[in-house]
């Protein structure tokens, strides 16, 4: 029981310092929580369904870095890319007064798409985060992998739902042109990660 706990404080700090960091996942959610107060949650089904899959093949030893050198290029571009087409479309959404629910790409493809193609997420879990992987396959074979998971992914669903829960509320105090100023803000701010990515990679 005392070995689980510290692997669990472990878990937590670490994990902390990927959930919480400021991110395109993050200023999405945000975004989009103005239109859904639920949309924390779906976009965190969403980075589920990258993450769980990627956290398996890493723990089995199928996925690394080492294995595709061209990888994290091609992420970086492609994650541009998505990240300046949903600020694009969000930006004009706000401008046109379109309700963003009907946009097709609702929460849930986000989080996929926001997951999928984010380097720093794909770095973090082939540097930081392998390190909890192999130490949770210590303790618990290939089960510690999924212990390890269990304990990591109800972070981003409760500080995804939180934030959207919180930005949702603020929708009683940006109406009119202050809400089309602030979704032109937080787009922007997503258009400075799609920035940040390409110059990452170069």
């Amino acid at each position: 029981m005392q070995e689980f706990f510290a692997f669990f404080v472990t878990v937590i700090l670490v994990s902390a310092s990927g959930v919480m960091a400021p991110g395109p996942l993050f200023a999405s959610t945000i975004s989009s929580g103005i239109q859904q107060k639920t949309a924390g949650l779906k976009i965190a089904i969403g980075h589920t369904i990258v993450e769980l899959p990627l956290v398996i093949l890493i723990g089995l030893g199928v996925l690394s870095l080492e294995s595709f050198p061209q990888f994290r290029t091609i992420i970086t571009i492609l994650g541009a890319a998505s990240i300046f087409g949903f600020a694009i479309l969000q930006t004009r959404s706000a401008l046109k007064g379109t309700d963003a629910k009907n946009i097709k790409y609702g929460p849930l493809f986000t989080g996929i798409l926001l997951t999928g193609l984010n380097p720093f997420f794909l770095v973090w879990w082939f540097s930081i985060g392998i390190k909890l992987i192999s130490d949770a396959m210590i303790l618990w074979s290939f089960w510690g992998v999924l212990i390890m998971f269990g304990l990591h992914i109800w972070m981003d669903y409760a500080w995804l739902g939180f934030v959207s829960a919180i930005s949702h509320m603020g929708t009683k105090f940006l109406s009119g042109k202050y809400y089309k100023i602030f979704m032109v803000g937080i787009n922007t701010v997503l258009v400075y990660f799609g920035v940040s990515f390409i110059l990452s990679a170069l």
